[in-house]
């Protein structure tokens, strides 16, 4: 019978590797491991082969893209649930699956072994692809970019022909800087997914991701759009900078402003840049939806 604690249960899901304690193990790594396969691992501080051992198994779980969750034990502090798991040396490394132990090894083992041992329980972890690519997708909007590409590489892997996947692979890079391996990826996109509105909104994306290089401080800009409100290519690069920012609907508001002042300007610019900000977004993003409102409300009056 192990240890439990209903009131605190569970991790947040994409903490991969963690810090345990036995009053928590229940759900730390029982209650865990029918979400996902997690590892309790039994180490110590003094333990010299748990110092080659640790960081390729950390190095394996996040290779796993968060198919695997990893639990640390320090036998010292843990001493009660090691006597319970029958722990006689450390390092010892227990994989349960649907709350039950299901494979384990205790000493040093080789790289090559380890990310054997992690791969196979990665496999057993299963879902749809629409749950792994919700995860996928909540790990890019909770800022692990790194550890969303990797989900992302893995889904597009076995889903080739998954636009959503694959686009979600290119934003990836982009959330971490890598336009030119974004670029890479946009160019090599399949002709079976390349027309698609997920591709063609990455494709968005990038252009935008590109404009944001080429405008000044956001400051100066306002400084100048205030003192003339018919500088329009002010106005016009205080939006893309804006957009940069992250502040999106501050971006839309300049652009609707420009709309409004000259429609016609730079060859109907700001309307071309408002679509760009659209394709960007997903289709029924609140954001979009309300800007779209706004400039058809210009469009037909």
């Amino acid at each position: 019978m192990f240890f439990t604690d209903k009131q605190n249960s569970g991790a947040e899901p994409d903490n991969f590797i963690l810090e345990g304690s036995e009053a928590k193990f229940a759900s730390e790594v029982v209650e865990s491991s029918i979400e996902r396969p997690t590892i309790a691992y039994f180490t110590a501080s003094w333990c010299g082969p748990c110092k080659q051992l640790g960081p390729a198994l950390e190095a394996a779980v996040k290779g796993a893209a968060g198919k695997v969750r990893l639990v640390r034990y320090d036998v010292d502090s843990n001493q009660r649930l090691a006597a319970q798991l029958r722990v006689q040396s450390i390092p010892a490394v227990f994989a349960f699956v649907d709350g039950q132990v299901d494979d384990g090894f205790m000493g040093a083992q080789p790289n090559s072994e380890i990310k054997r041992f992690v791969d196979k329980l990665a496999a057993k972890a299963g879902g749809s692809l629409d749950s792994d690519l919700e995860r996928a997708e909540s790990l890019l909007e909770q800022g692990a970019a790194v550890q969303a590409a990797q989900e992302f590489a893995r889904l597009v892997a076995a889903n080739p022909d998954s636009a959503q996947a694959y686009s979600g692979l290119i934003r990836s890079h982009l959330a971490f800087g890598d336009e030119a391996k974004a670029q890479m990826l946009l160019d090599n996109a399949s002709e079976a997914i390349a027309g698609s509105s997920e591709i063609e909104s990455v494709r968005a994306a990038i252009e935008l991701a590109r404009q944001a290089n080429s405008t000044g401080p956001i400051e100066e800009l306002k400084r100048r759009v205030k003192e003339n409100r018919e500088d329009k290519k002010s106005r016009f690069d205080l939006a893309v900078a804006l957009h940069a920012s992250g502040d999106i609907e501050s971006a839309m508001d300049e652009l609707i402003e420009l709309f409004r002042i000259d429609r016609e300007w730079n060859d109907g610019a700001a309307k071309e840049q408002l679509f760009l900000i659209f394709n960007s977004l997903k289709p029924n993003d609140p954001t979009a939806l309300k800007y779209r409102r706004k400039l058809s409300s210009f469009i037909y009056s």
